[in-house]
């Protein structure tokens, strides 16, 4: 990447220009009204007397400004994806993994889209994509048990010889006004590489969306990083909107990352304002990008696990572009136990921290692990859609050690299985010339095509509980058409998504198909998101070049341990 250094200026202070405030300030006010959200008037305060040590603790020596040039080398980092197989049930008649309720992935690959340009395909991680979405599954109506199930099947759109099993979970809601207390220690990034217009200044304006919308029991703190990490803002009530936004408005990019000793600080702070029975959270938000100093990410990794065990979670909040370390904000939330979320405009910040608030800071079921179990006397192959870095071993359903995804308040989580019947025309793999004849599947269940387990613990549980649902003939049908909007347009999410990663299994099945299936699917879709997906869609349509069938595979499997 072409870096200029630039020296900082005489006080060498990250301290931001009255010109930038007031830029800020400007675009969070349009927001405000495009929204039409009514926020309570910040107390008018004196912002020196709340941070006399602002200046001090982000003054260094020897910290340089980092600017990124429009033509810089692009280094963003994503894992490896190796994408799901198909499995012959004979042999490997059980699937396991660990829920996601991360959307991070959909929002990156649209700022890409927007952008002009195709995203990697180790980007794309289909699941976030279909979770990006909220569906109207039924949810129960108390926590006693924090989600219901709830399947479907229809035809498979991109191959009539197969069916696509969808199954849901929808949480319980809680009314934000009802929400517990809130300890909130937000783990702000200002080191030169947030220096952009899509980093620092949008990191602010998103985190005065979720602090005004707090009260007098919360707490809020701001710890920041860059050469070195400082307090900036000690523990303050969260009606103390004039503080905690002159705070902000104070913060400026500068000098290289030293993450791992803010994130120590973090968790210092939040344990110094812990709040029995109420939500403690660091919300780490920043590109990713640590570069200086001994980065060991497996000592990251066992400190956000042992805090999580303390009580304490982790959210990361994803921020630019260019050396965006996506694979590991995506890392860190799943061993904190909490979610990872990308914010490419204002309005991702709002979808985020204000409409699904609830979601981004409650958790009402710990450990969510799911295990189908296929009835080898009706189903003969199947492929889980996406969760390729979610799977768990059968062995790992049952042992309460084994971490696995959060829920949180009013999230929706679809997972989708593509199925071939027995005696269809939709198996894929040959049959194996050595392969014992098996025969008859003896006292199976004829009405049964899968059994559904799922696991999971109740906040400040360490056993877990367990919910069972038998998958049956009642919830197929047999004409697409006729299956639900959820349905159908969870199916066109995951064709764009498997389309975007390279698929092998999508055959000749293009955008246009997906937009017609989307169209017809859309529902009431107050908010708009599945309006703007067809947008998406049709914006990939003209930039991908790729012909129709060119695919990566997963491994499909007669023997399969997947």
């Amino acid at each position: 990447m072409v870096v200029l250094a630039v020296a900082l200026a005489a006080c060498n202070q990250l301290i931001e220009s009255p010109q930038e405030t007031r830029s800020d300030e400007k675009a969070t006010g349009q927001l405000d009204a495009q929204l039409s959200r009514q926020m309570p008037s910040p107390v008018a305060e004196s912002s020196a007397d709340a941070f006399p040590g602002i200046r001090k603790t982000l003054s260094a020596p020897g910290i340089a400004a980092t600017m990124h040039s429009a033509a810089s080398v692009d280094r963003e980092r994503y894992a490896e994806l190796v994408q799901n197989g198909v499995q012959a049930v004979a042999n490997n008649p059980v699937s396991t993994f660990s829920i996601d309720v991360d959307t991070g992935s959909y929002a990156n690959v649209r700022r890409m889209l927007q952008e002009g340009r195709m995203p990697p395909q180790n980007a794309v991680r289909v699941e976030e994509l279909i979770n990006y979405f909220r569906y109207t599954d039924p949810a129960p109506h108390t926590s006693d048990v924090p989600f219901r199930v709830s399947t479907a099947m229809a035809p498979t759109p991109w191959n009539g010889d197969t069916q696509l099993l969808r199954i849901g979970l929808k949480a319980w809601e809680m009314p934000q006004a009802e929400l517990p207390a809130s300890n909130l220690v937000f783990l702000i990034d200002v080191s030169g590489s947030m220096n952009s217009a899509d980093k620092l200044p949008l990191l602010k304006r998103s985190i005065k969306l979720l602090t005004r919308r707090l009260n007098r029991d919360d707490r809020v703190s701001l710890v920041v990083y860059a050469g070195a990490a400082g307090v900036v803002l000690e523990p303050t009530p969260g009606d103390r909107q004039a503080t905690i936004e002159a705070a902000l408005d104070e913060l400026s990019a500068g000098g290289s990352t030293h993450g791992s000793a803010g994130i120590a600080l973090a968790y210092a702070k939040a344990r110094e304002s812990f709040i029995s029975g109420g939500i403690n959270r660091v919300i780490l938000a920043t590109d990713g990008d640590f570069n200086v100093g001994t980065v060991d990410q497996e000592a990251l990794l066992d400190l956000v696990e042992r805090e999580r065990k303390a009580g304490v979670a982790l959210t990361t909040l994803g921020f630019g572009r260019g050396n965006f370390n996506e694979s590991l904000m995506e890392q860190l939330a799943d061993h904190g136990n909490g979610n990872y979320a990308y914010i490419d405009t204002l309005l991702e910040a709002h979808k985020v921290l204000v409409e699904q608030a609830g979601g981004t800071l409650l958790t009402v079921a710990g450990d969510v692990k799911v295990q189908v179990e296929f009835n080898p006397a009706r189903v003969a192959e199947y492929r889980l859609v996406g969760y390729e870095n979610r799977a768990l071993r059968r062995e790992d359903f049952s042992n309460d050690a084994v971490d696995a995804g959060e829920l949180g308040a009013g999230h929706s989580v679809v997972a989708l299985y593509e199925i071939a019947l027995v005696d269809s025309g939709g198996r894929r793999l040959e049959p194996l010339r050595y392969a014992k004849n098996r025969g008859p599947v003896r006292d199976a269940r004829t009405d049964e095509l899968a059994f559904v387990r799922l696991r999971y613990k109740k906040p400040g549980e360490s056993s877990s509980r367990e919910l069972k649902q038998a998958v049956t003939d009642a919830v197929r049908v047999d004409d697409l058409a006729r299956a639900s909007d959820d349905m159908r347009f969870a199916a066109a999410v995951a064709a764009f998504g498997q389309r975007l990663a390279g698929s092998a299994y999508l055959g000749d099945y293009g955008y246009d198909d997906m937009l017609a299936l989307a169209r017809r699917a859309r529902g009431t879709d107050d908010q708009g998101y599945r309006s703007d997906f067809l947008r998406l869609v049709q914006l990939a349509q003209s930039l991908d070049q790729r012909p129709v069938g060119t695919a990566r595979g997963g491994e499909d499997r007669e023997d399969g341990n997947g």
